[in-house]
């Protein structure tokens, strides 16, 4: 095992509304304090009462997919909380993934895709 998943993460326009949703889906709390995740304008969270976090994204001029059209596809991706950033990162690109963003070690987190070009995060835990 390489890593733990984190929370699945939802691009939208309005992750506080988004957040809201889900939470009277799914029940839990919204942006709980949690020391993973800063909350803010641009993101929110849902811990629900199984465990899961849906976090959810702020995109600028967000599209909302149309399935099962490919021009706008499904939109999301997956944190994943590991130990060791770098030692992940050697792990997943052995593979297959594709390294997208190194900016975002000096932050604590590196953007990859895996081998279909979905985008997931490696998060230092």
């Amino acid at each position: 095992m390489i890593a733990e998943l984190q929370c699945t993460v939802l691009d939208c326009p309005d992750p506080a509304a988004l957040a809201r949703f889900y939470a009277a889906v799914l029940g839990g709390d919204v942006d709980r304090p949690d020391r993973r995740w800063a909350t803010g304008d641009g993101w929110a969270t849902v811990h629900t009462p199984c465990g899961q976090v849906l976090a959810f994204q702020r995109v600028d001029d967000y599209r909302p997919p149309r399935r099962p059209d490919p021009a706008r596809p499904q939109q999301f991706h997956l944190d994943f909380a590991v130990p060791d950033l770098e030692e992940a990162g050697v792990q997943v690109l052995a593979l297959g993934a594709t390294l997208l963003d190194a900016e975002g070690a000096e932050r604590g987190w590196s953007v990859y895709a895996d081998p279909a070009g979905h985008p997931f995060c490696l998060v230092r835990h």
